[in-house]
């Protein structure tokens, strides 16, 4: 891989899998800068930045994720995901480097259960999906060379998710209220990761907007009964509706994405998430170990 890859993020859970995955596959021209200057609002840094890299990728991890919080935060989370991609964007535009964008199911209702694929009209219901909506729109504004990925549930051995938090629950307490109607599909971060390596290898030009997430699809609760199962943590998980858990942002019931045109154009197999989740775990307790 000749390609010089800007990964902007660096220091996120995304971003911590990238390090993992260039290592194993001996990808060497791949930089990590320090957030401080690589802060995607400060468009001075950034143009310096891209200056001395000159990169051929740019691969944004960087995002603001906090879902509820944003419902309160809606002018940190739009110049985050919204301005921050679009300073991206000119960027690349500029250098004529291609833009890989990380993005959300959250940007769809999930108001029915159909499989979503790219060409669905996309209606978010709360603040984060609609700042991640219209991060996508900066993209494709400013800039043709760009692969967006929309993803869900991600989690990993690295920074702060669903399924290292259950673990520590699960040794913590004997019984757990997990939300039951709202049902998706976990993706493993060190997956995606891969994946984003194998897109940038491939040369390709069939820009646009692409679903990734692993296969299948699952509940909270039954991802958390598998998190302790996998984990061989006794926990009595009840499942209760999302109405016995308000949260102050609305989350989608059903947003199971469609991986047909990712898997077709980049000819990938893509794993059934509860064998991502055990490579995980596995991975989360070597890591404890080792601590």
């Amino acid at each position: 891989m000749d390609n010089t890859i800007l990964v902007i993020g660096a220091g996120g859970q995304l971003g911590h899998c990238l390090k993992d995955v260039a290592k194993a596959d001996r990808i060497t021209n791949i930089i990590f800068p320090e957030e401080g200057s690589a802060n995607i609002l400060d468009e001075n840094s950034l143009h310096k930045l891209f200056t001395g890299v000159k990169p051929n990728y740019v691969i944004n991890c960087a995002a603001y994720t906090a879902v509820d919080k944003a419902e309160d935060e809606k002018d940190i989370a739009a110049a985050v995901n919204e301005t921050g991609a679009k300073n991206l964007a000119v960027l690349c535009h500029e250098f004529n480097a291609t833009l890989i964008h990380i993005s959300t199911d959250f940007v769809f209702e999930g108001n029915t259960v159909k499989l979503l694929t790219e060409e669905d009209t996309a209606h978010p219901i709360n603040v984060y999906g609609l700042t991640k909506l219209n991060g996508e729109k900066r993209i494709s504004e400013n800039l043709k060379a760009y692969f967006i990925l929309r993803t869900s549930w991600l989690y990993s051995e690295h920074g702060n998710n669903f399924t290292k938090t259950m673990l520590k629950l699960g040794a913590e307490r004997d019984e757990l209220n997990i939300i039951a109607d709202q049902v998706g599909t976990p993706t493993y971060a060190m997956d995606l990761a891969a994946v984003i390596l194998h897109i940038i290898a491939s040369n390709s030009n069939q820009y646009g907007t692409y679903h990734y997430s692993n296969e299948g699809v699952t509940s909270w609760f039954d991802f958390a009964k598998a998190i302790f199962e996998i984990g061989k943590l006794s926990v009595k998980v009840n499942p209760i509706p999302t109405s016995a858990y308000p949260t102050k942002a609305k989350r989608p019931h059903f947003s199971v994405m469609d991986k047909n045109k990712i898997k077709s154009t980049f000819n990938i197999d893509i794993p059934y998430w509860r064998n991502s989740l055990e490579k995980c775990i596995t991975a989360i307790n070597t890591q404890s170990k080792l601590s």
